[in-house]
């Protein structure tokens, strides 16, 4: 019989593989599931770490992002100091005040920009903008008398000397159920016209050359005022009111240009001094002045008018109001101030056959 050696090393069955137990040991055992190891790794060098992933809904800083940054704060500062602009040369202050209302399209232009590049510090640069500019013009959105019911409606339009339809006009008027209307640019030939749709429901009138006056109460006394005297287009009436004489002026001051010289404004402003000069001399505890001023109250230069009487729309929170050009109001010029009296409301009529739109107020007179 064979003889029969036993096998000093036997292999080792070890989950599923075998190893031999004289082999020495490995410092590092192979995990299969580790990749291979690069043969041209320096381990004295090893590569950079891979630069981290953006955040969700981040970028990283971006020149694009500072720039939207910089014109968000350049346009609150605009806001916020918009006074301390001087205005020279070209009245250029002025024309910035006027203009101010439409800084506000920066804020969702800067926003859909911060939206496009994802960038939350654009995003956050516009809502503060957004802020400061309501911040600003608040107080023509948040005013009004919330107590006071109203007893005089009054609306003021500037007509058009070219107005193809005085008849349509006064129909716009009219159904705002006015107590007083106030007209300017009303020449000879359609004089007839505003006449006759008017007399009807408003009795009482006086007219000084260019601009005119129509009220449901009686008019006790009327006089030219002037404040030009190269031109005939303002007026002072003693209206007796419902509550009492109510001293109503209507005004139509000059035209203003924006040109290569800057906002052309003289004329406005000598007769705009002349204005309140006679405002002044005014006895009547109640005053309302109506027109064309040819400018928005909000423009520095108003600032002595605006001392002595007040916007209907400051009180009332009607907001701005833009009267001009009627396709597409940019501006308010067409106004309603008070003194002695309480507004209530304010609002802006349809378009009609003028390059105006007709502006209304709600008085407690």
């Amino acid at each position: 019989m064979p003889k029969v050696y036993e096998d000093p090393y036997p292999d080792v069955y070890i989950g599923g593989g075998f190893s031999d137990p004289t082999a020495p040991p490995s410092a590092d055992p192979i995990d299969p599931d580790d990749p291979e190891p690069d043969p041209q790794a320096d381990p004295d060098n090893p590569a950079p770490e891979p630069a981290p992933e953006p955040a969700p809904g981040f970028l990283p800083r971006h020149p694009a992002d500072r720039v939207l940054g910089a014109v968000a704060v350049a346009t609150g500062l605009v806001l916020l100091g918009h006074s301390l602009v001087p205005n020279t040369p070209g009245n250029l202050g002025s024309l910035l005040d006027t203009a101010l209302p439409w800084t506000g399209l920066a804020v969702p232009a800067l926003l859909l920009a911060a939206l496009i590049r994802r960038s939350r510090p654009a995003g956050i640069a516009a809502l503060l903008l957004g802020a400061v500019w309501a911040a600003v013009f608040a107080p023509l959105f948040l005013g009004g008398s919330a107590g006071a019911a109203p007893n005089l409606t009054v609306v003021t339009h500037n007509v058009g000397a070219a107005n193809p339809d005085p008849a349509g006009t006064v129909r716009t008027l009219l159904a705002a159920r006015p107590d007083l209307v106030a007209l300017e640019e009303v020449t000879d030939e359609a004089l007839p016209a505003y006449r006759k749709a008017l007399d009807r429901r408003l009795p009482h009138s006086v007219r000084v050359g260019t601009v005119a006056l129509w009220s449901r109460f009686p008019i006790a006394e009327s006089r030219r005022v002037t404040i030009d005297p190269g031109w005939s287009r303002s007026l002072r009436a003693l209206v007796q009111g419902p509550d009492g004489p109510l001293a109503v002026y209507v005004v139509h001051l000059p035209s203003v240009r924006v040109g290569a010289a800057g906002f052309a404004t003289d004329r406005r402003d000598e007769t705009l001094d002349a204005l309140v000069q006679t405002l002044d001399g005014e006895r009547q505890r109640k005053v309302l002045l109506l027109g064309d001023l040819n400018g928005s109250t909000a423009d520095r230069v108003f600032a002595p008018l605006t001392d002595r009487l007040t916007p209907v729309e400051e009180e009332s929170g009607a907001g701005f109001g833009f009267s001009w050009p009627a396709a597409f109001p940019l501006a308010r010029i067409d106004h309603i101030l008070t003194r002695g009296v309480t507004p209530t409301d304010a609002w802006t009529l349809p378009a009609t056959g003028s390059d105006h739109r007709p502006v209304a107020a709600g008085l407690r007179a």
